[in-house]
């Protein structure tokens, strides 16, 4: 491990309307790593949360050197759109990331690194809600709303909420090693390494949630074994039903064909293990149902949008 004045300092900014959860999830990672850490917002005096949650920052942008920051955590939350308005605050932050060894943003904070010119031919990933917005109003930015974080050079951007300590998580094991990533991940009981965490798009969010229990049946069979046999006989059979009524059933309530819903979990699968795997092509693709590396590849394009191999090139995790 190495020695505490090593770790430096994290500086979080946070504004009215911050999302009390980009700030105290990534907080609570970097202190239990033993990194002193400040808060800083854009006045004195309580600043309040999207939900009420009020705080005293340690300090305001008027009385703080943007100057010598070692790394810079800006939150997101609702109150971006007006925080971005705010000039004082946007060219503290441009100043104080110039410098910084590396900035980093948690959700919509993408939005005040934009605006104050940090992000510029630079990928980025935000929350998913506020993709268009971020592609729309800052071209400049190469926007990738798929990983849960993207590192390009010394800028850190996440995705929403949760995704912060996701983040904090890496920036302490780039620092002080994996050994400390995990003993911080194992006393705040998360993941070193978050299932999908190459992707924010979870089940959850491009399907609905089986309503019976017949069809959770069912969906918890393809999400258990997602190269497992799951022809609709086989499916139909679990689920106590004739063939053509869980078709029908599972259209309804999942939103969309078992087919169609299998195959997303199985290419879902086979992202997670290119990014965290070193597994040939053919392997993957046998075990999570293809068949051959062919079928893979041409599944992938059409539903990512790039080949395995050029994935597994750009979102190989930083823990694997």
């Amino acid at each position: 491990m190495l020695e505490r004045m090593e770790r430096g300092e994290v500086t979080f900014v946070i504004f009215d309307g911050y999302q009390s959860l980009d700030l105290s999830g990534p907080f609570e990672v970097f202190r239990h790593a033993e990194y002193e850490c400040v808060v800083v917002a854009a006045k004195t005096g309580p600043v309040r949360s999207s939900k009420g949650l009020s705080i005293n920052p340690d300090r305001s942008v008027t009385t703080t050197d943007p100057r010598g920051i070692d790394t810079l955590v800006v939150a997101g939350g609702e109150g971006v759109s007006t925080a971005r308005s705010d000039r004082a605050l946007v060219d503290w932050v441009a100043t104080a990331g110039a410098s910084a060894r590396r900035v980093a943003s948690v959700c919509s904070g993408t939005i005040l690194l934009a605006e104050a010119g940090l992000l510029d031919g630079r990928r980025a990933t935000t929350h998913w809600k506020w993709r268009d917005r971020l592609a729309k109003e800052y071209p400049a930015v190469v926007v990738d709303c798929d990983p849960i974080f993207i590192h390009d050079g010394p800028v850190w951007t996440s995705a929403g909420v949760t995704a912060g300590m996701d983040l904090a998580l890496a920036l302490v094991e780039d620092d002080l090693g994996p050994q400390t990533a995990l003993d911080v991940a194992r006393e705040l009981v998360m993941f070193l390494r978050r299932p999908g965490s190459q992707s924010q798009f979870s089940v959850p969010l491009w399907s609905r949630q089986p309503a019976t229990d017949a069809l959770r049946c069912v969906v918890d069979a393809i999400h258990t074994n997602p190269g497992g046999r799951h022809d609709i006989s086989t499916l139909a059979s679990l689920a106590g039903l004739s063939s053509r009524h869980l078709q029908r059933r599972f259209t309804h309530e999942i939103g969309l064909p078992p087919a169609a819903y299998i195959e997303r979990v199985r290419i879902e699968a086979a992202q997670r293990a290119l990014a965290e795997r070193d597994d040939p092509m053919e392997t993957i693709a046998r075990h999570y149902g293809f068949g051959t590396a062919e079928t893979l590849r041409r599944t992938f394009h059409r539903l990512v949008g790039i080949a395995p191999s050029e994935y597994r090139s750009r979102f190989r995790t930083a823990h694997a």
